[in-house]
């Protein structure tokens, strides 16, 4: 799933290639999509792309006032191209769901997968999304103190904390498994139990892997991000290979629709976390 620093990249590539052209035709091969039915899709055509930014994990581009919002949720990406087909996509065929003309040049906003969750909606205020609606703080701008503040009562889990985006927009599953392991907590820890230093060291992790992934994805080709992604990842999505800072062999955690992986040494003080149907720590 594309997080905050592949968003923020999107965001810069769309800025870079898409503002100041105008929208030849909105292209939509899957009503389900989209979210929204006024303003209709068609009311994009003719508008100049006018910039692109991120909520959480949410894509806004602006088309003079009237936004074109997407969340591109597990397996949905956005696939530039410099020359695009002349002829619109076949609804209901292959994974395009919609697509943008800028007059020859374009995106196409795509889904993998028999799982359809990719959304766009087209609105006045990105404000009036829902999902926009309920986000917690930006993970790039919450201070430690504002952490603390977050965490402070509460009974969940980190990892859980960490990806609920009402309380922190932006970090989902694979940045969590990569915070985690560099701030040398275990993902079954309580939030509102971890110590004033355990905090500042999460907050410190938070910034340093997010801003460190923002820094590498930038800049690169949207069809380079996903390669990018799991270029510079240390226990996410690496289950059976060394922990590339104590050797340990990385353990993966499994969940009905998701997985989580983390090093025993580094994270849980030797221990190995049961599978999470278990319910329970290995002792």
């Amino acid at each position: 799933m594309p997080e905050l620093p592949e968003v923020e990249a999107l965001a810069q590539h769309l800025r870079d290639h898409a503002a100041g052209r105008t929208v030849a035709r909105v292209d939509v091969a899957s009503m389900s999509v989209l979210k929204t039915a006024d303003p209709p899709w068609t009311a994009l055509h003719g508008r100049e792309v006018t910039g692109a930014v991120r909520h959480g994990k949410y894509l806004d581009l602006d088309c003079g006032g009237l936004h074109l919002v997407c969340h591109l949720a597990r397996a949905g990406w956005l696939r530039w191209s410099d020359k695009l087909a002349a002829t619109p996509p076949k609804p209901g065929r292959g994974p395009i769901a919609l697509r943008v003309n800028l007059g020859g040049v374009g995106f196409d906003l795509t889904e993998a997968g028999t799982q359809k969750s990719l959304a766009a909606w087209i609105v006045d205020d990105p404000a009036v999304v829902p999902g926009i609606a309920k986000l917690g703080p930006d993970a790039l701008e919450l201070d430690a103190d504002g952490l603390a503040a977050l965490l402070d009562g509460r009974t969940e889990r980190i990892k859980t904390v960490l990806t609920e985006q009402s309380t922190i927009a932006g970090i989902g599953n694979a940045y969590s498994d990569e915070v985690l392991h560099a701030a040398k907590l275990s993902p079954f820890a309580t939030a509102g139990r971890l110590d004033a230093a355990a905090v500042t060291r999460l907050h410190a992790c938070v910034q340093e892997i997010l801003r460190d992934a923002v820094e590498r994805s930038l800049n690169q080709d949207a069809a380079r991000l996903k390669a990018e992604k799991r270029s510079g990842m240390r226990v996410h999505g690496r289950t059976g290979l060394p922990c590339p800072v104590c050797g340990d062999t990385v353990r993966e955690v499994s969940f009905a629709d998701r997985s989580m992986q983390y090093c025993p040494t580094c994270q849980t003080g030797g221990k190995q976390l049961a599978d999470r149907r278990m319910s329970r720590l290995l002792k």
